[in-house]
């Protein structure tokens, strides 16, 4: 994670995190405890691989009103992503 998030800047970390609890929190909750879409919260997501979730908001989920991400983060952001909602952003 140290090196993904070397790569990430502060500035870019704050943008993701406004993009996660606005954008991802219209579906999924404000305080992301669930909506539309299910809760993204750390006990929920123990369990998922980074890697399912990272992919998850890269592309999305067919047939969901789940969209892909991929038009405006990389795979390091989305992976980023991933481990914070984990709470393992700053491991």
């Amino acid at each position: 994670m140290a090196a993904i998030a070397a790569d990430i800047t502060l500035q870019r970390q704050d943008e993701l995190l406004y993009l996660l609890h606005q954008d991802c929190g219209s579906c999924h909750g404000m305080t992301l405890k669930g909506g539309l879409g299910p809760p993204l919260l750390p006990q929920v997501l123990q369990d998922k691989p980074v890697e399912l979730l990272s992919a998850t908001i890269l592309f999305g989920r067919p047939s969901t009103p789940m969209p892909p991400w991929s038009f405006m983060l990389n795979a390091d952001e989305a992976t980023w992503l991933a481990k914070h909602l984990k709470g393992q952003a700053h491991d």
